[in-house]
This record gives C-alpha cells, sequence and structure tokens, in this order.
C-alpha cells in the first residue's frame, strides 16, 4: 500500500513544494486548499510527471464545518494518513500593535492556529490507522517576537507550544511531532503579507539569498524519512546570512 502524505495550503509554497517532493518519491498526496483551479492544476501535473494518486480536497481550513465535512467525505481508499503537514499560513501586515487592523489579526489567528487545530482534530481518526504516523507543523523562527510582528508572531509561538502539546498527548499512539521553522524564504508569503505591495514584498530580501520553498520541502522529507526510532522535534532553518528573526547579514 503507497504511503498517502495530506498537505495543508498545498496551492502555492512550501505546500506546492512538498506536495512535488513527496510525489516524486511515490507517495499518494492529499492536497488542500481554497483555490480550486491551482489545485487541479497541480494535481495535473503531478499524476503526469510521477505517475502517482492526487487527491483534491478543496476546503478552508479557518472554517470549521468546512473542514470535518471535506475530511468525512475522503474516500475509502485514501483514509488511513501516514503523513500530515500541516503548511496553512499567512502573515497580513507588519504594523506597530495600535495601528494594526484587527481583521488581519483574526485572519492570521483563524489560519495559522484555529486551522491547523482543526485539520489535526479532523484528521486524528485517519492518521491512527497509519502504522507510522506522523505530524509536521509549519511554525517560523517569528516564534521570536521582533517589532512590528506582534500578532503573527504570537501565532507561530502557538504553533510551537501546540506542537510540544501533541508529542506529548499523541505519544501514547506512537505519532511523531515535528516542529519546522523557517526563516526568510521567498514564495507567495512577502506578497500575501503585504497585500500585493510588489516593492514592499521584494525588499524584504534585500540583500539576501533567501531560502527557497524547495529548500523546506527537502527538509520536511528528510525528517519523515528516519528510521521509526527517531523524531526530529524542532528544526530551525535559516539562509546562511540568516540568524534568527532580528539579525541578518545583508551584502
Amino acid at each position: 500500500m503507497s504511503k498517502i502524505v495530506f498537505i495543508t495550503g498545498a496551492s502555492s509554497g512550501f505546500g506546492k513544494a512538498c506536495a512535488e517532493k513527496f510525489a516524486c518519491h511515490g507517495y499518494d498526496v492529499i492536497i488542500n486548499g481554497r483555490r480550486e483551479d491551482k489545485l487541479l492544476e497541480l494535481k495535473e501535473h503531478l499524476e503526469k510527471k510521477y505517475n502517482t494518486a492526487i487527491l483534491v480536497s478543496v476546503f478552508d481550513v479557518r472554517n470549521r464545518n468546512e473542514v470535518f465535512e471535506a475530511v468525512k467525505n475522503i474516500p475509502g481508499e485514501w483514509q488511513h494518513i501516514d503523513i500530515l503537514i500541516n503548511n496553512a499560513g499567512l502573515a497580513l501586515g507588519r504594523d506597530y500593535f495600535d495601528e494594526a487592523d484587527i481583521d488581519d489579526w483574526d485572519t492570521m489567528i483563524d489560519t495559522n492556529v484555529k486551522g491547523l487545530i482543526y485539520s489535526t482534530k479532523a484528521l486524528m481518526p485517519l492518521i491512527k490507522k497509519s502504522s507510522s504516523p506522523h505530524i509536521i507543523n509549519l511554525g517560523s523562527v517569528a516564534r521570536d517576537v521582533y517589532e512590528k510582528g506582534n500578532v503573527y508572531c504570537a501565532t507561530k509561538a502557538a504553533v510551537d507550544i501546540l506542537s510540544q502539546s501533541m508529542r506529548i498527548d499523541l505519544l501514547r499512539h506512537g505519532i511523531k511531532v515535528t516542529a519546522i521553522h523557517p526563516g526568510a524564504a521567498e514564495t507567495e508569503f512577502s506578497l500575501v503579507r503585504f497585500k500585493g505591495d510588489e516593492d514592499s514584498a521584494k525588499k524584504i530580501y534585500d540583500g539576501l539569498t533567501p531560502l527557497t520553498a524547495e529548500d523546506v520541502a527537502d527538509v520536511i522529507y528528510y525528517c519523515t524519512t528516519l528510521p521509526p526510532h527517531v523524531c526530529i522535534n524542532d528544526l530551525v532553518l535559516t539562509c546562511t546570512q540568516q540568524a534568527n528573526a532580528i539579525y541578518f547579514n545583508r551584502k
């Protein structure tokens, strides 16, 4: 039986790169997102290139009813999940606390925290069916606070704590839990954060050779292919020019 990986937020960025990485190694992949057209395009590409099975599952991780309904309707042959990659997440705005948009805060909390909780909880019965279950949670170096990070940083600190809690609570089921904390990576992330302002998005990477989505996908894949008795609990990866959430050596 082929191993199955479920990836949230798979239509772009880390999620899309993970779908490509696992598909090329023969995994069957369930790809989730809100943009059905992007997911169908990715499905066609992966099936044609790697001759593996791809299932599209369209739902918004922020909507609890959508999440549970979508999981309930997963076809029987897909109802064991070996790896869950909780990738769906975003940053909106980079403003001082007193000047920030509360709607942005709500969206980040609903996506980065509640979305991760809903997806994991809904898929838990299917994860428990695996003989080698593994949950990957995408955090960020932003769990360490920087100026104008406020609620985004808080959501990534929450992912860190939730990962620790899952690791403890799911220990009795033999479920590995790995938290991946990337630094600066050039994806759609900054463009979304600055709401389409390309100039502001590009400035984030001035003087840097940042991580790529493929770099992060390679690390995630590595973590999931270790021997059964080995689990990487937490992993921070940055480009060479970045020390943490604050310090950079820009050229």
